[in-house]
């Protein structure tokens, strides 16, 4: 006779269906309530990334200044507002009026294209920049742009709300951080590393990267006006953004640029604008990022890349804030599941090892 296979050890437990059924409840009611609400998940995320850096003082002048916390919250919005959130509201304000005469007339980058592709042509015999490529680059750009705009419009437009979760996360510290500790489905050492990681990431994100961003603009802005050129405040604001984007950065503001004023006749100019940002804007971006950010978080450079386009497409400017953090913290989370779930299965002596 033969050996027949035993399905007992196979067999699902009651608990877990139940508990499969109840997980499966929640992620349709968490779908059909995010599809409602997705135009609140910046405020969220804005929220809980102030939370994160608002949170030791809030708790320094709640627990040690004795403050009422409904002040201290209070308090420290207005100082996050003054500092943060007023000042990129301006630059994404500037940005936006220089820009809203190419996006309603984007013959405007044709026109810039055709003047570089006519002197490489003509002086070099170099013809990259047909018509029909200038047309299919300005097609891209202009799009892209009214989207990126149109996504940062969204998400300054939800800082009240923003604000609204912010003050009740600040006043009610204690009970939330003791919440996550209790609800979190993960071991305590794990929950530790998680709040830590959080932290870190934010720091980093949140303010490492837009202080890095803000140097380089600055020292951009200055070169850009001593080397004369015309709407040099733009052009810091563009060297700022993308300061952000990983491996090339703010050459893909300031090459472009010197190219465009050697074509234009502005020789001196271009070579200036050239060397201030191979020497100048390289070197601080060097300093800054080893001063700054690797003291925070030491973020992969393909995690920030792919963060910032997927942070932008969904937040617009924004955006490179948030999208490198939600992409650290899926691999974070990812990792803990791991380490949870994966090694207990390893070592589980009920689960059948094949041979």
């Amino acid at each position: 006779m033969g050996i027949r296979p035993s399905f007992s050890r196979f067999q699902i437990a009651p608990n877990i269906i139940r508990q499969l059924l109840f997980i499966s409840v929640l992620l349709i009611l968490g779908i059909v309530i995010l599809k409602e609400l997705y135009f609140m998940v910046g405020a969220f995320l804005g929220a809980i990334t102030l939370y994160v850096i608002l949170m030791y003082p809030m708790k320094y002048l709640t627990i040690y200044k004795r403050w009422p916390a409904w002040i201290a919250g209070l308090c420290l919005m207005l100082a996050s507002l003054i500092v943060m959130v007023i000042p990129i509201i301006y630059l994404v304000s500037v940005a936006i009026e220089k820009l809203q005469p190419i996006i309603e007339n984007p013959s405007i980058i044709n026109e810039k294209f055709n003047d570089v592709h006519q002197f490489l042509f003509t002086n070099y015999n170099i013809d990259i920049l047909k018509a029909e490529n200038v047309s299919k680059i300005s097609g891209q750009i202009v799009p892209m742009a009214q989207k990126t705009l149109g996504g940062t419009f969204s998400s300054l437009g939800n800082i009240f709300l923003m604000y609204l979760v912010l003050y009740f996360m600040l006043v009610q510290t204690r009970q939330l951080e003791r919440w996550l500790r209790k609800n979190l489905p993960f071991k305590t050492a794990n929950v530790k590393k998680i709040i830590i990681d959080v932290r870190n990431l934010v720091f980093s994100n949140a303010l490492g990267i837009p202080i890095v961003a803000v140097i380089q603009g600055l020292v951009g802005t200055l070169g850009y006006w001593i080397f004369g050129v015309n709407e040099y405040i733009l052009m810091g604001i563009l060297t700022a953004i993308s300061s952000v984007i990983p491996i090339v950065g703010t050459l893909a503001i300031y090459l472009p640029l010197s190219i465009y004023l050697f074509v234009t006749g502005s020789t001196y100019s271009a070579i200036g604008v050239c060397l201030w940002g191979f020497i100048v804007i390289g070197s601080v971006d060097n300093i800054a990022r080893f001063l700054v950010q690797k003291k925070l978080a030491d973020v992969h450079p393909l995690i920030t890349l792919l963060g910032v386009f997927m942070g932008i497409n969904l937040f617009g400017f924004i955006g490179v804030i948030f999208g490198p953090l939600m992409l650290s913290l899926f691999f974070i989370l990812s990792k803990i599941y791991i380490d949870e779930f994966g090694k207990a299965d390893a070592n589980n002596p009920h689960i059948p090892k094949t041979e």
